[in-house]
């Protein structure tokens, strides 16, 4: 995944919107002090199409809903292949 900033800033900022995307971020869910080490992992993946990317962050479209990552929670992202497309399944009993 792509967490390095280089000289042109961190590799998300290249990202164009349409594009899939995973990012690993930090979570915002958690109380301020949460032992690193406690029950929750600290982080999480957003994964969905890329809707606007800036300065401040990034938002993407999930199946939940739209999720904007603020660009200080971004630890890793790279462009994913496109979902895969969903078969209807057959009807039970046939």
């Amino acid at each position: 995944m792509g967490g390095v900033t280089g000289p042109a800033g961190p590799p998300w900022r290249a990202w164009a919107p349409g594009v899939r995307v995973v990012v690993r971020r930090r979570r915002d869910d958690l109380p301020p002090g949460a032992p690193a080490g406690g029950d929750e992992p600290p982080y999480t993946d957003v994964l969905g199409d890329l809707l606007a990317v800036d300065d401040a962050g990034l938002t993407v479209r999930t199946r939940r809903g739209d999720v904007r990552v603020p660009a200080a929670d971004v630890l890793l992202g790279k462009v994913v292949p496109p979902a895969p497309v969903r078969r209807p399944r057959p009807p039970v009993g046939d």
